[in-house]
């Protein structure tokens, strides 16, 4: 494989590409809108079960209310953005997907640091976590700049 350092990080040539980042922070937007969305459906059957779980304890099952929105959504990237595509299903439908920079594969780990950080960021910083992206080589985000990664178009 053909890479080069810049800036004391490794790229590899496919990701020097400048058509793989045009409309990328938009669509990376939606899909996070999208993402949640699914997110909120699968925490639904969740809680059912986490309702029936507090009954059959007498109302110790419920103390997993607390974490089940968070439990939901790490699962989710765990297996959608730390899958072979390297991407959610917000992402899959707007072709983005998530790369390191030194090329290789994003794995569960790396996935759920990568949605921690934003969410943290988010906390933090607020949306303007967002406004690094508008600076930053290749439209990357802080936790994207943290960790190594980028976010690409995944059909050209």
């Amino acid at each position: 494989m053909n890479t080069r350092v810049l800036d004391g990080e490794i790229l590899t040539t496919g990701l020097d590409d400048a058509r793989l980042y045009e409309g990328v922070r938009t669509r990376r937007i939606v899909a996070v809108v999208i993402d949640y969305l699914i997110v909120a459906l699968l925490t639904i059957p969740v809680a059912i079960l986490v309702f029936l779980l507090g009954l059959l304890t007498l109302g110790l099952g419920w103390v997993l209310f607390s974490v089940l929105v968070p439990v939901v959504a790490l699962t989710y990237v765990w297996f959608t953005l730390g899958s072979s595509d390297q991407a959610t299903i917000g992402m899959k439908l707007l072709g983005v997907r998530l790369e390191r920079l030194d090329g290789r594969p994003v794995d569960g780990v790396l996935a759920v640091v990568h949605s921690v950080l934003f969410w943290a960021g988010n906390v933090i910083l607020t949306p303007l976590v967002l406004l690094v992206s508008l600076f930053a080589d290749r439209k990357r985000t802080l936790h994207d700049l943290l960790l190594g990664t980028v976010v690409r178009r995944s059909y050209r």
